[in-house]
């Protein structure tokens, strides 16, 4: 059944009468003021303007490991993680661990998650087109679909027309945007999870259960939603005396929480049997850390306050301890901001999925270049800062993710020599 009404601020409020209009009014409307055109337009507009600054960074590419100097689009936009996708679409994983030693497990494509280069080797059977060409369009296609559902979700949330369209905008051009039309999953995983959370806003829990399922095998999400649905059943439970929380509701919302995590852990188990060690997944994902502060074992919370202690002192030469303060300075801000009212106004069960995935990635990632990309499912909090009307704050907003934007390809996706610096 669907959820009851976020409280919304006077200006945010979405009159009923406005989402519910009577079908004669709809088809009167001209087509290019429905809400999905706009939202289209937008979308295509920014990733016009990626394109651009992709091509302009291709051109000056030199040779690499994956390209010869100034590459196509297409090839371009395959390097990185899209060559490891483009490996698990050909020959899948490996049945013995490969390592550096004898010892230490080495980067393998054990990390890299089935779901997004089969739904691309689909496509490319289908359409004969060339792994690249396949990969950027299955990413530019949902990143498409995840921009008219975020539409869709914050306007169940009360937010205004306005509201709802400038937070796709700066959901269409934020810093990391261009992962829209990369060979890369989280295009997918982004619209999966955005479906996500607009059955768990509506309360549709039998619709979640193949949703959770697939983007746990897209990107690592299983734990950290099972988190969000534990958080969204203890806060029903608490609030049945106001909203009701029938049996049958709650018996879904707890097998639903389960079932998300043993969904979370079911990858690491399939690494596991196929390669005769337990610890395959987590080792794989351990490689990746291991130029920064070498082969380690995986203490839960321990990797933020490592790397705060890596990047001041060794990268800054700054004390170590200062980077751990900064840390939990960040963190302490973190916190607070997500009482503020703008962040309130997307109600409990979006803000229970930016605590939780918070929670997972403070738990697990190591932060290094790759952080920037992996942030990214953090995107409702972009509803709270679509609120203010200003034209000067939305026009300066957008300016500055454009600008940010081309320094994250500057910075992680260019390829410049012996790069240590990954998106």
């Amino acid at each position: 059944m669907p959820g009851s009404p976020v409280p919304a601020a006077p200006e945010e409020a979405a009159p009923q009468h406005r989402l519910l209009e009577r079908p004669a009014q709809r088809e009167a409307a001209p087509w290019w003021t429905r809400w999905w055109v706009r939202v289209l337009a937008v979308y295509l507009a920014a990733r016009a303007v990626t394109t651009a600054f992709l091509l302009i960074l291709a051109n000056a590419q030199g040779m690499n490991q994956w390209t010869a100097a100034h590459p196509g689009y297409f090839d371009f936009a395959a390097i990185w993680d899209g060559r490891w996708y483009n490996i698990v679409s050909i020959s899948g994983y490996p049945a013995a661990l490969p390592t550096v030693d004898g010892v230490h497990v080495t980067e393998n494509a054990w990390a890299f998650m089935p779901v997004y280069p089969g739904v691309v080797n689909v496509v490319e059977f289908l359409t004969r087109m060339p792994w690249p060409v396949a990969a950027v369009t299955v990413s530019f296609l949902c990143g498409a679909g995840a921009a008219l559902v975020f539409h869709r979700l914050l306007r169940t949330l009360g937010f205004s027309p306005s509201t709802a369209l400038f937070a796709v905008v700066l959901f269409c051009v934020s810093p990391v945007s261009p992962l829209f039309q990369l060979a890369y999953a989280e295009s997918l995983y982004i619209l999966l999870l955005v479906v996500a959370l607009d059955l768990l806003v509506e309360r549709r829990y039998v619709a979640l259960f193949p949703v959770v399922l697939v983007m746990a095998f897209t990107r690592p999400s299983g734990l950290a939603f099972a988190l969000a649905l534990a958080m969204h059943v203890v806060y029903r439970w608490v609030k049945r005396d106001s909203d009701p929380f029938p049996p049958r509701e709650r018996v879904l919302g707890v097998s639903l929480t389960v079932f998300s995590g043993l969904a979370g852990l079911a990858w690491p188990a399939i690494a596991g049997i196929a390669t005769g060690s337990w610890t395959a997944y987590t080792d794989t994902e351990l490689a990746w850390r291991a130029p920064y502060i070498g082969y380690t074992h995986l203490v839960p919370f321990s990797s933020w306050f490592q790397g705060a202690d890596w990047w001041f002192g060794y990268m800054l030469g700054l004390p170590g301890w200062l980077g751990v303060v900064t840390l939990l300075i960040v963190l302490v801000l973190f916190g607070i901001a997500l009482f503020t009212p703008p962040v309130r106004r997307l109600g409990p069960d979006l803000r229970f999925w930016i605590i939780a995935y918070s929670v997972y990635l403070l738990a697990v990632f190591f932060p290094q270049s790759s952080t920037f990309r992996l942030l990214m499912p953090l995107f409702p909090l972009l509803g709270a800062l679509a609120i203010p009307k200003s034209r000067v704050y939305r026009t300066a907003l957008v300016v500055l993710f454009l600008a940010l934007q081309v320094g994250w390809l500057l910075v992680c996706w260019g390829v410049d020599g012996a790069d240590w610096s990954p998106p």
